[in-house]
Parts: C-alpha cells; structure tokens; sequence
C-alpha cells in the first residue's frame, strides 16, 4: 500500500518503521527533508522510506495519516485540499487542550475523502512493542464501512493491535474518550506510557 505520513515525529516515525518493514511503501512528508532528525528516522527504514514535501507526499499516496501537531491540519487541508480528495484520511493528531480532540471535520472539507480517526488514544510505544505479555493490545478507531475500512483495519493488525471499530466518523467523540482516559491514566495517575487497552468479550 503507498501511504504519505505527514509528520516525522515520534507517532508518525513509529508507524512508518513498522509500516514499511510490513511491506508498504511510504512517504514522510516534512517541511524540511535534510532535518537531522528527519535523516535518522530514514536511516532506521528500509529502502521504501523516504522524506520529500508535503505535496509530494501526498502524490499517488492510497492513505494519508495526518501525525502532525492539531493546530497545523486546517493550514495543510487550506492549502493541499485538492490533492487529498478521494483518499484515505486517517486523523491521528490531537488538539491537545482543545475542546475537541481530533480535525475530522478538517479532513472532511476534502472532496471524496474516507476520513477517519485513529492512532490518536496510544503512545508511540504501544505501536513499537504492542504486545503485553501473550496479549495484542486493541487499537479503537472510527471511520465509514466499505474497503476503506478493510484497508486501514489492515494498517492496524500491521503494527501489531488488534482493531475496534467504534462505528462511523460520527463516533470520533468516543474515540477521542479512549485518548483522553489514556492521558488521565497515564499523565495524572502517573501510571507511565506502556499502558494500553483490551476489550474482554465472552
């Protein structure tokens, strides 16, 4: 799968390491391609990492995750909108001190667009080591049916978690929920970043 990652950080790092040893071929869109920091990561990925612009990027790319900072999606939508119409959009940012958490309706501006929202309630960690112990991790995520679903259900069981669906684009709310208990759990109860989620059935 080609997939364009905006944003060469620790969660969009992360999951294009394990995206690109899965197999898939992606692209780090950055500001600045030469940034040391930028070079490192792609000195960690096999040959189908690479870091050009945004727009580049963005090129043929099948799925766009957005792991830039929230406050710098609408500006990327503003100016690139037209060349994300039609794809895969996957809102991994967080409004970190916002009164809503994700940009979903950003990515929605875009013509066609699949929008959905993931990767956003973990830290970077669980996506390097997801196991626990013999146990996957679950990774909650919304987003419309269809073989956009099954595409990016595969990009989650490609780092390791386990997909829950919490239903269409509209649940973004209760996904936000799971980010913001992750945050409490880990930041206010000081109960450290490797911790995650499991949904129990009988």
């Amino acid at each position: 799968m080609r997939i364009a990652i905006l944003g060469s950080g620790s969660i969009g790092g992360t999951l294009g390491k394990k995206w690109a040893a899965a197999g898939h071929d992606v692209a780090f869109g950055v500001r600045d391609a030469r940034n040391p920091d930028v070079t490192k990561l792609l000195a960690s990925i096999p040959a189908r990492g690479r870091a050009v612009s945004l727009e580049a990027a963005i090129g043929t790319a099948e799925v766009v995750l957005f792991a830039v900072p929230g406050t710098a999606v609408a500006s990327i939508v503003e100016t690139l909108g037209p060349a994300l119409a039609g794809r895969i959009l996957v809102d991994a940012s967080n409004n970190v001190g916002s009164s809503v958490l994700n940009n979903v309706a950003e990515l929605a501006k875009c013509a066609g667009a699949k929008v959905f929202r993931a990767f956003n309630s973990l830290g970077w960690e669980n996506f390097e080591n997801p196991r626990f112990g013999d146990v996957d991790a679950d990774l909650f995520y919304c987003g419309p049916d269809g073989d956009a679903r099954a595409a990016v259900e595969s990009l989650i069981q490609d780092i390791g978690l386990r997909p829950i669906r919490v239903g269409g684009i509209e649940r973004a709310a209760e996904v936000d929920g799971v980010a913001a208990l992750w945050f409490a759990l880990v930041f206010g109860q000081k109960m450290g970043r490797n911790l995650a989620f499991k949904v129990l059935m009988r």
